[in-house]
């Protein structure tokens, strides 16, 4: 069994932000970086996948040379070898150009499992591992909670609003995760001691031509807004109102 992960180097979506002067990308000054966290789900899951049926597992990130710092964060977990696709200019790297270099990067080496964030953190596209499988021509199960390898073929279930789906599919084929999955480990000391070891693969990916140019981000209001809207069985009906107003009744 041969499983690739691929994470993103994100801000720490614990902390604040702020956008740079042109509102085009957001000001990483003073702010730490980190895995995105659908991802570090994606991390734990191949772990636990090779743990149970043997085999080899990569994670692959597309980014500037300080990604290493989360690759190595993953092999200090658990996940055997590492590549990165070198990018100093990733912000500008668009859904449909880090597909490609993806797809480009792993097509030769015949993975039997690829696993995605459902979404990264900072841009909550929802599109590399979609697109991934598109240019592989491989079957594709997005937005799983649960994954079990049986036989040859994936088990995955993605939750809904009526219950669960239940889907067969064929190796090789790509999931994109999301949290919940599973509680994704720390590393251990021995686990940081032996990443530093690991030769990190590096290359320099081609970039495609992409449609797509980011005109300017818009940062959310912050706080929450507060409406009273009475006391007691006064405001019942006024509360009602505002549930139909919002759509939820």
């Amino acid at each position: 069994m041969k499983v690739l992960v691929c994470i993103k180097r994100v801000p720490d979506t614990g902390g604040g932000f702020r956008l740079t002067a042109d509102g085009k990308r957001v000001d990483t000054t003073n702010l730490g970086f980190t895995i995105s966290p659908h991802e570090e789900c994606a991390v734990e899951e191949a772990i636990r996948i090779i743990e149970k049926h043997g085999g080899s597992s990569t994670v692959l990130t597309l980014g500037p040379a300080a990604a290493q710092e989360q690759l190595r964060e993953a092999l200090a977990k658990g996940i055997n070898n590492a590549i990165l696709l070198e990018a100093d200019d990733y912000e500008s790297w668009d859904p449909k150009a880090v597909a490609h270099a993806i797809a480009e990067t792993v097509k030769p080496m015949g993975f039997d499992l690829l696993l995605f964030g459902n979404e990264s953190a900072d841009a909550c596209n929802y599109q590399v591992g979609l697109r991934v499988a598109y240019l592989l021509d491989l079957p594709c199960v997005s937005g799983i909670k649960a994954l079990e390898i049986q036989n040859g073929k994936a088990i995955a279930k993605r939750e809904s609003s009526e219950g669960w789906e239940v889907y067969e599919v064929s190796l090789p084929a790509v999931f994109t995760v999301k949290e919940g999955i599973n509680v994704p480990r720390h590393p251990s000391l021995r686990g940081i001691m032996a990443a530093k070891k690991i030769p990190i693969e590096q290359r320099k990916p081609a970039r495609g031509d992409s449609p797509i140019a980011r005109r300017r981000l818009k940062k959310p209001q912050e706080g929450r807004q507060l409406e009273i809207l009475g006391q007691g069985v006064e405001a019942v009906g006024k509360v009602v109102a505002k549930l139909r107003e919002l759509g939820a009744i």
